[in-house]
């Protein structure tokens, strides 16, 4: 295929008819190329009768086939097949949109926001098939269909095609010009509950990790929404084969403080407002968990891509699962050479709880039943190799309860040295909020003793028999002072939200933030918007922002990735809240009681990359230096970067500031899933102060990394 069809080319334009005979009429109208014709990445468009087939290569030798009508009176997915087997034949795309509205007092950049406490509505997905498109845009092929509403929102529904890919990306693509909306979906296939099944059975993995089944009247009864591990649901077709519906692992689930398990699935009949229907699909939930509850934000006019994947395969569920999970490496994060996986930022306090249960127990060892906390198990299956905690983020009274400040720091210190081993390395931490203004993480490269309300007259630093050292701090000076002294680090946690609404912002002036021993601010996936190419632009914002305020190397800042979450049980869907960092770091993983500075060291000199987990950016280098070194931008400066992906890629940029504005060069991205490439590109840096780049996949899920930086004179 030459390189003319790259781009945003429409091949096909038909009506939909009102019965067989219209639309066979209709269907030789607005042909705009040959009827048969080979689209980019070997996409083949046929028309038959009634019926629009693409058929594409969906791996090694393989290729599948997505047929819809073009009559109104049948399904509009006639059938999808993988390698000749039919996998499921004769259903509709299925939608719930409900609709509540933002408190906009602060804005779309909120997050404690509770729109389920205020009047809301859910609205059934509606296809009227007006027309439909054929559309290609690099090397990925989008069906549209026109004639898709929902309440307020209206546009249309999309299939769209990954050459050397299974996945077909299912999407409500709608906006509505309704104030302040937040809303939530939930996606699916159904028919009607009159007819036959086109499915043998319903199946979905338990939070045992054991395939469950469901068939006969067990999947056709009124509508359930199962706890499930991998996100996913599945239909095993009649005649072999099956289908997942899978929702993209990240973008998909909106913020919340706690990552439980919220059914998010669902089968059977009469599903919400799909009455006279039955089927499957997934769900958001509208209750979270009963906190802070913001649902996504739909601003007047933004597009909102509420999109699903379904995943076709010619094995039964498990493999169906094992096809999907491929994509997120088993909700692991793979191991590069050269690098540790960092995480930050988890309110489990186990601290409390130890100090708790050896009371009520009256036990002089480690309490009954937190032997092995299950955030331990969690971690090392994920491969996750440094965590830090962000400890005693608890009311004063919960505190009080438990012990003095200085026995929950010795706690503290003494359990996360005991469930530290060679492939975790547990520190300690905590989010203080105190004197700085907004909300802030501490880190130390050792244990270390303070208290957060200095006395009067009490001086800054005492030794205790015990313990040594005990710092006091009552003021942001006594917080530098601190820093300093122990070479820690300080960020501010969830920057420009939550309790950090107008920061770092607020204090880009002050001594403490224009030190080098304040970091930056963390990265999260937070709010949620659909319209987004991207997951957490508030945090990238931030991020460009103050290394525009930085007039010196030491005010330069960073932005590593932050979690946020409270409590991690066995049945937590943790994964689809998780970001991690991979430091570089050569050699061994840090012994806890040799202290772990070389982990603050990587942090403060930019030395890794921030990432969902699908895209990797093993290596970056600008003119040969790597994030966080200092390189002379010119005319054609050479950045350099090696990626890796299991979705199917979307888009790079460099983004790069000069100390006002912000630059972006976008480097369209395709490709087959499970894939690396080389990105080389000459760029011209003069007058820049730094530079960065960015990937993102198809699934919003996507890598940065820190800047590299304009050579000091």
């Amino acid at each position: 295929m030459t390189r003319k069809w790259l781009g945003a080319a429409i091949w096909l334009i038909v009506a939909f008819g009102w019965s067989h005979a219209a639309s066979a009429q209709a269907g030789d109208l607005s042909v705009l190329d040959r009827p048969r014709h080979a689209l980019p990445g070997d996409v083949r468009l046929v028309r038959t009768g009634d019926e629009v087939t693409l058929d594409w290569p969906s791996g090694e030798g393989e290729r599948g086939q997505l047929t819809l009508s073009l009559d109104r009176h049948k399904a509009l997915i006639r059938g999808i097949a993988i390698a000749g087997r039919t996998v499921i034949a004769d259903i509709d795309p299925a939608g719930v949109v409900t609709v509540g509205t933002r408190d906009l007092k602060q804005g779309w950049t909120v997050f404690f926001d509770n729109p389920r406490e205020r009047a809301f509505d859910s609205f059934p997905l509606t296809l009227s098939r007006d027309t439909i498109r054929i559309r290609a845009a690099g090397d990925y092929t989008t069906v549209t269909v026109t004639g898709a509403t929902a309440g307020p929102f209206s546009g249309s529904y999309q299939f769209t095609l990954y050459p050397g890919s299974r996945l077909i990306r299912a999407a409500m693509a709608m906006s509505t010009p309704r104030p302040a909306t937040a809303y939530t979906f939930d996606a699916g296939l159904t028919v009607p509950a009159s007819a036959p099944a086109p499915w043998r059975a319903i199946a979905y993995t338990d939070t045992a990790d054991a395939i469950v089944r469901r068939t006969g009247a067990a999947m056709r009864g009124p509508a359930v929404s199962p706890k499930v591990r991998a996100r996913m649901i599945v239909a095993e077709g009649k005649s072999g084969g099956a289908l997942g519906i899978v929702p993209p692992p990240h973008q998909f689930y909106y913020p919340l403080d706690y990552a439980n398990n919220d059914n998010s699935a669902w089968y059977g009949s009469d599903y919400r407002n799909l009455t006279g229907r039955t089927g499957f699909g997934v769900r958001q939930t509208l209750e979270g968990d009963g906190r802070w509850v913001p649902w996504v934000n739909a601003p007047p006019g933004s597009v909102q891509d509420m999109g699903v994947f379904l995943l076709p395969d010619g094995g039964d569920a498990g493999s169906a699962t094992r096809a999907a999970l491929a994509y997120t490496r088993g909700d692991r994060f793979k191991a590069l050479d050269g690098y540790r996986t960092f995480t930050s930022h988890y309110h489990v306090e186990h601290t409390e709880a130890y100090l708790n249960a050896a009371r009520f127990q009256q036990a002089t060892g480690v309490p009954d039943g937190l032997e092995s906390p299950a955030f331990v198990k969690r971690f090392k299956d994920m491969n996750v190799e440094i965590v830090h905690l962000a400890e005693l983020h608890l009311p004063r009274k919960a505190l009080d309860r438990a012990g003095d400040r200085l026995t929950l720091l010795r706690t503290m210190h003494a359990e996360t040295a005991r469930l530290s081993d060679d492939r975790l390395l547990l520190l300690p931490g905590e989010e203080p909020n105190v004197h700085l203004g907004g909300h802030w993480i501490s880190f130390f490269p050792r244990p270390v003793y303070w208290t957060l309300d200095r006395k009067q007259g009490q001086p800054f630093v005492e030794n205790d028999p015990q313990l040594g050292k005990v710092y006091h701090v009552g003021s942001p000076e006594d917080v530098l002072k601190l820093m300093e002294a122990e070479r820690g680090l300080m960020w501010t946690a969830h920057p420009r939200i939550k309790g950090s609404f107008g920061f770092p912002d607020k204090h880009r002036d002050t001594p403490f933030f224009r030190s080098d021993r304040f970091l930056g601010g963390a990265w999260k996936a937070m709010p949620a918007d659909y319209a987004e190419p991207r997951l957490g632009r508030r945090v990238l914002d931030t991020l460009d922002d103050m290394n525009n305020w930085a007039a010196a190397a030491s005010e330069r800042k960073f932005a590593p990735g932050e979690v946020d979450v409270f409590q991690l049980t066995d049945e937590s869907e943790f994964y689809a809240h998780m970001n991690v960092n991979y430091l570089r770091l050569d050699g061994p993983l840090p012994r806890y009681a040799d202290g772990w500075a070389p982990v603050l060291d990587a942090l403060r000199g930019g030395r890794f990359f921030t990432t969902t987990g699908e895209v990797l950016i093993p290596d970056f280098t600008i003119d040969g230096a790597a994030s966080g070194g200092e390189a002379t931008f010119g005319r054609n400066t050479l950045v350099r970067a090696r990626v890796e992906w299991t979705f199917p890629p979307a888009f790079a940029e460099i983004v790069s500031g000069d100390g006002a504005r912000i630059h972006r060069e976008r480097i369209e991205l395709n490709g087959a899933p499970f894939g690396s490439r080389a990105i080389e590109r000459r760029v011209d840096l003069r007058g820049r102060k730094w530079a960065r780049i960015e990937v993102w996949d198809i699934a919003g899920n996507g890598a940065y990394t820190p800047p590299v930086f304009l050579k000091s004179r």
